[in-house]
């Protein structure tokens, strides 16, 4: 079959606009290929060329403390944490290819960003991922669905199957993670997937091309058609016509992966490999372009040794393929035996397809045809692909929603029943469900395990260990995007801080809507400046990450959802922290700023479930105060005394206070404690203000932690003792111990087994 004819209308159907097909045309002097036009449409969407979002992300702290490469340099962050080593981590979206295909999209979206950490050399030691998905429960006084109830179920059950089953059969723990409902998700669910490894520094492996004559090598998996134009279906919105792309969704295979990662690491540690990089979104087109750009060189590539598993495939899908487990590796000239031994040993393809070159362009021959011939530069971010600045304009709602008289919300009588509804809510609710169909504990590394405030890994043959955390509320974002962004940095580091780490650096999945509209470009915008705010204030820098545009669908806008994923350093784990409490008779302290009246109610899970509201605005934020509260909370934790730590996020100080009596599942202990109203009752207890830390401690300790926050001027208040088997705030909440456990543990699992047969 012959090429389809090359135009305008062509290029539009791929997903270019009409100026940028005319600077191709400028650019090679000539009518491209239909294999040329193909490569430029995926460089140049959304989803690899950043267009619409590289100016605002270079405004972000991307260099600087730990980090040993600047964001963007390389497959993945790169942050010295000591004695040689250095951890790598990134986070990335799969949101389109889930929404459509929810296994598999998540799956592959595990396993590609795994494939970002080895082809750096590191080992994998752990999994995070952020989802965010529809309603999972009836909506509505009549308790009526909306329509779309199982579908949304469906897209849950196996999203966290895919993630599952890829990482269990990889054999990386899946530690950590966080997941909200919400109507806003319904035909757009978020998947981001975040993935951490170790690597000594001096055995960092870089995507880089260069050196005349090294030879280059596809070695992995065979390459089908499954993927083809990922990049280009990832820059656009979900509609009707969505379920027809299904093939644009990868099919993983995570046995192949685990052999791959193993050959990698072992070709890396034989000294032959010159550069690699994985062959994520674009395939060969990205990898190739991406290495040559990044060594100033070029690429000559014959498609007729490109291991195919299907037949009759054209140039244009060999190029575009984004069949999984698969890397594109440059090798010193003359040691090619080595890779072949190696690779051989895996029973891993690995093909010798073309050699670097003393040139700037990409030449690619098929069947004695050059099919492209195109620079390498002009293809990549940071080189000379398209970049815009969009109009932003601050939306029309944000007026609007900041008018709610508190007030006037009716006050609950039984506030015993607010706090289980809460609890049982699936946006609080413990999520075993989940996290029992993940290994969490594979390698035998995991110290601190899903549930808490964050994750901890051990460094084997250390006594190091890392904080891990993913972390963003889209109301927070949606109501004031500048606040929403430094909390979802804040509330990260705050996390990590809980169990003893220094926060170090981020990674970032930015997910919004599409560009285009000005007032996601504004929300998109203020939240990056927020980000950006945070993380100079906290010397926390972006390591990297990844923009998702277009998640829409007709019918709904996903909240502006930029995830914060975290990493802490515990130099030494005798000062690791849980977040439960442990002994009868301890204190129990709330540490922090004091709460101004109304802060923390907008946005709330409070104002949402019960008064179905979502109005007002993000709580307030300082991050230097943020910063004192961490200096106060580690120097306590070092000094032993702090027995657990707990920061109150969402739900508020009444659910943090039962978390942090439940969360040891196998001991729970409660408490009674008393506080000082200086509002209503109801917003006192489940407002969500930030800067905030319920600590335990030996009632020995209690007057050095008082003169430890004195001096880095943070509050201290002893608000009563552990202890009994009953959770009790003033006269206002009384409850035991199993009615609490119930609502915190079994809600998810009560939910997806209601019409269990109908989301299979």
């Amino acid at each position: 079959m012959s090429d389809p004819i090359v135009n305008l209308d062509l290029a539009r159907e791929l997903g270019l606009q009409e100026d940028e097909y005319n600077r191709i045309l400028e650019l090679l002097g000539r009518t491209p290929t239909y294999t040329e036009l193909g490569i430029f449409s995926v460089m140049w969407s959304e989803h690899c060329s950043y267009k619409n979002s590289i100016l605002q992300i270079k405004t972000l702290p991307r260099s600087g403390g730990r980090l040993l490469v600047s964001a963007g340099e390389e497959n993945a962050g790169l942050v010295d944490i000591g004695d040689g080593l250095a951890v790598a981590f990134k986070i990335e979206s799969h949101n389109h290819p889930s929404a459509v295909e929810p296994y598999q999209g998540a799956a592959t979206g595990v396993g590609g960003i795994l494939r970002d950490i080895f082809t750096m050399g590191a080992r994998p030691i752990a999994a995070l991922n952020s989802l965010r998905f529809g309603n999972i429960t009836p909506i509505g006084d009549n308790g009526s669905s909306d329509g779309k109830l199982e579908r949304t179920k469906y897209l849950f059950k196996n999203v966290v199957k895919g993630i599952g089953d890829y990482g269990n059969c990889f054999g990386v723990p899946t530690v950590s993670g966080e997941i909200y409902f919400d109507e806003s998700y319904t035909d757009n669910p978020l998947v981001n997937a975040m993935a951490v490894g170790i690597v000594e520094i001096g055995e960092v492996a870089s995507a880089t091309a260069k050196g005349e004559g090294n030879p280059v090598f596809i070695v992995g998996s065979s390459t089908g058609r499954d993927g083809i134009h990922g990049a280009t279906f990832a820059s656009e919105e979900i509609s009707e016509k969505s379920e027809s792309k299904r093939p644009s969704v990868q099919v993983g295979d995570p046995f192949t992966e685990k052999l791959l990662l193993e050959a990698s690491i072992e070709l890396i540690k034989s000294g032959v490999v010159v550069g690699m990089q994985d062959m994520g979104a674009a395939g060969i087109t990205c990898s190739t372009s991406e290495m040559s750009a990044k060594g100033k060189s070029g690429m000559k590539i014959n498609l007729d040794l490109v291991p195919v598993r299907e037949e009759k495939m054209s140039a244009y899908e060999i190029m575009l393929s984004e069949s999984q487990e698969r890397m594109l590796v440059v090798i010193e000239k003359g040691k090619e035996d080595i890779a072949f031994d190696i690779f051989k040993k895996w029973d891993l393809h690995c093909v010798e397809v073309g050699e670097v070159i003393n040139d700037t362009n990409i030449k690619i021959t098929y069947k004695g045809k050059q099919e492209a011939d195109v620079p390498a530069d002009p293809l990549v971010l940071g080189g000379g692909a398209p970049v815009y600045v969009r109009e932003a304009k601050e939306p029309a709602y944000l007026k609007d929603i900041k008018n709610i008289d508190y007030n006037s919300l009716k006050e609950p009588e039984d506030l015993n029943e607010i706090l289980i509804r809460l609890l049982s809510s699936p946006n609080i609710t413990n999520k075993k469900w989940v996290y029992e169909q993940y290994d969490t504990q594979v390698r035998t590394n995991t110290v601190i395990l899903p549930g808490g405030d964050a994750s901890v890994v051990r460094v084997k043959g250390t006594n190091k260990a890392l904080s891990m955390k993913t972390d963003c509320n889209g109301r927070y974002v949606y109501l004031n995007p500048y606040k929403g962004g430094l909390i979802a940095v804040c509330e990260s580091a705050r996390n990590v801080v809980c169990t003893g780490a220094e926060p170090l650096a981020i990674t970032n999945c930015l997910n919004f809507g599409n560009p285009y509209k000005p007032e996601v470009y504004y929300q998109f915008k203020e939240a990056i400046r927020g980000i950006g705010d945070a993380c100079r204030t906290l010397d926390t820098p972006v390591t990297g990450g990844n923009v998702s545009f277009y998640n829409e669908s007709p019918d709904y806008a996903v909240y502006p959802t930029p995830v914060i994923g975290m990493m802490g350093l515990i130099e030494d784990v005798k000062h690791l922290t849980t977040s439960y409490f442990k002994d009868e008779g301890d204190v129990i302290a709330l540490i922090g700023k004091d709460v101004k009246e109304f802060d923390g109610l907008g946005g709330s899970e409070f104002i949402k479930l019960i008064h179905g509201k979502v109005a007002g605005d993000a709580p307030d934020i300082d991050p230097s105060y943020e910063n004192r509260l961490y200096d106060a909370t580690l120097e306590m934790i070092k000094a032993g005394f702090i027995k657990s730590a707990h920061d109150i996020s969402d739900g508020g100080f009444a659910v943090a206070l039962a978390e942090s009596c439940l969360m040891n599942r196998n001991n729970p202990v409660g408490c009674s404690v008393n506080i000082n109203y200086n509002t209503r009752k109801d917003f006192e207890l489940f407002n969500e203000a930030q800067s905030r830390i319920i600590i335990s401690l030996r009632k020995e300790d209690e007057d050095k932690c008082r003169e430890i926050c004195t001096k880095h001027e943070i509050g201290f208040e002893n608000i009563g003792n552990i202890g009994g088997d009953k959770l009790m705030i003033n006269k206002d909440i009384n409850l035991n111990l199993e009615t609490l456990i119930d609502a915190y543990y079994n809600s998810i699992q009560r939910i997806m087994e209601t019409n269990e047969s109908k989301i299979n």
